[in-house]
């Protein structure tokens, strides 16, 4: 999934549900920053999400590894600075919620089939989200 997930992505199917959950600025925002990058600025986005989602996906599979680690830590400090990088998004206002954002995100990976694919099902979806949550039990 994580090779091919972004192959001939279309962000706009996710337009009304953006809009329902954090407004029509959030989406309007992220819109734009994603149309303004060039193919090589989208293809290096692309490419580094696809690395995390590798990376959570080894990690969860990996049994010395568990959600509170210093290595599942430093893919969740990872992961919250990728969402830091994505305007419109409560992670990337200075005055966004960005523990709430994040918490919600997680317990969505989970949720959230579309989601869950990503990181090996729900199984990896869940470390994922306990990861997440340990690091900002952590930091905040």
């Amino acid at each position: 999934m994580a090779e091919t997930m972004f192959d001939g992505f279309d962000h706009t199917q996710y337009k009304d549900e953006v809009e329902q959950r954090w407004g029509k600025d959030a989406y309007a925002r992220s819109d734009a920053w994603y149309r303004g990058m060039s193919d090589e600025e989208r293809r290096a986005w692309q490419a580094r999400v696809e690395q995390l989602a590798q990376d959570w996906t080894a990690a969860a599979e990996a049994a010395e590894i568990t959600p509170d680690s210093p290595a599942a830590q430093d893919l969740a400090h990872r992961h919250i600075d990728w969402l830091r990088g994505i305007p419109g998004t409560p992670a990337a206002e200075p005055d966004g919620d960005l523990v709430a954002y994040v918490r919600a995100l997680a317990e969505g990976y989970v949720a959230d089939e579309r989601f869950a694919a990503n990181y090996g099902g729900v199984e990896g979806a869940s470390f994922v989200r306990d990861a997440l949550l340990a690091y900002l039990e952590r930091t905040h």
